[in-house]
Parts: structure tokens; sequence; C-alpha cells
């Protein structure tokens, strides 16, 4: 079967998009406002851009034209934090993904410690055994869009912290500890499972 996006409605869009691109890495994103209150909410649209330098990028999507607070708070001071998402934190990530007041830290409501970054204002999340402290470099708003669009932000890495328990020799992961989570479709996420490898001629 063909679907021609121009015509194709966009929840039917999303649904197709959101279960063929699977698993997706979840970017937890941290900022914070000019006030001084903390924002922290998840993030599929996300990956790895490069590593010379090491660049980082997310997209998030602007519902009803209207910006969410972690975009907000990013085009305001360019700063953001990546947390990444394990198993023992779905939950207090799940929670965070609810369009809360801008005036409320998910921090509190999620009952996640945060604590302070080496270079940047935005807070880090303490329990997340990697965090990546990034500048935004970039960011692209979506044309010819029909409800908002998304904005494309990409940020240069300026420090990383790895929590000593995930690391192996030669700046290896450890999977088994690290135990991070992907998003597939819907409601439905999933944990890393068998692994195969194939070696590059």
């Amino acid at each position: 079967m063909e679907f021609n996006t121009d015509t194709l409605d966009a929840k039917a869009i999303y649904k197709l998009l959101t279960g063929a691109i699977i698993p997706r890495p979840i970017g937890w994103i941290s900022t914070v406002d000019s006030n001084g209150i903390n924002n922290l909410a998840p993030f599929s649209y996300f990956n790895a851009v490069g590593e010379d330098p090491p660049h980082i990028m997310f997209s998030t999507v602007r519902g009803n034209h209207t910006n969410k607070d972690t975009l907000n708070n990013i085009l305001s001071n360019n700063q953001f934090v990546v947390n990444m998402v394990t198993e023992a934190l779905v939950e207090a990530m799940n929670t965070t993904a609810t369009a809360f007041p801008s005036d409320v830290d998910e921090f509190e409501i999620a009952n996640i410690t945060p604590i302070a970054s080496s270079k940047i204002r935005p807070m880090r999340v303490k329990e997340s055994p990697i965090s990546f402290e990034c500048e935004m470099v970039h960011h692209y708003f979506l044309e010819d869009h029909k409800n908002g669009g998304a904005c494309i932000i990409i940020g240069k890495i300026v420090m990383m912290h790895f929590d000593d328990s995930i690391l192996l020799d030669n700046h290896k992961i450890n999977r088994e500890n690290y135990k991070p989570v992907a998003r597939l479709e819907g409601a439905n996420y999933c944990k890393i499972g068998e692994v195969f490898s194939i070696k590059r001629n």
C-alpha cells in the first residue's frame, strides 16, 4: 500500500512513522527558564549527530502552533541537558511526558533529583547514568506545516557525565548495567533484547 503524505491525515502519518521507525532512543531533556524554574520532558525524535565535534539532535512538535516549554527555554538561553532513560526511570520519565503549566517543576512532580551541571545552567537528572550538557548551535522550524510542525534542535555536547557502574575499559559501555529503554509505537517501550554482531568488511 502507498500513502501520499500530501493528502494523508496527520494522525495517520504519525502512527505510520512511529510504528515503522523503531526502536527510538529517548532523550530526557532538562532545561530552565528565565525565572529559574526547571523543566524536564522526554523526546523520542532524538539521536546523535556526530562525534567530531560531538553533537546531539532532537525535535519537538508544535501542536496547535504552540511551543513546548522545552523549546521556549532553549530558544531563550541556548542550553539543555540530555539525560538517558533506563528501566529504573521509565515511570518517572512517563510522568514528565504530561503537558504541565510552565511554572511547574517536573523534577518535583516525578520525584527526580536535580543536580547542578558543570558548564551550563539547566540541571541534570542525578538518577540517570548518562547525561550530556549541550549548547544549541542550530535550530530549524519545519516548513509548510498544517498544525504547527516541529522544531529541530542541534546542540554541541560540552560535557559528558557517565556513572562508573556502566563503564568498561577503553571507554566502552556495559549494556547489562546501563539497561537503556527505547520508544516504540503508542504507549509501548522496549528493553535491549537479543544482540547479534556482524563484522564489517
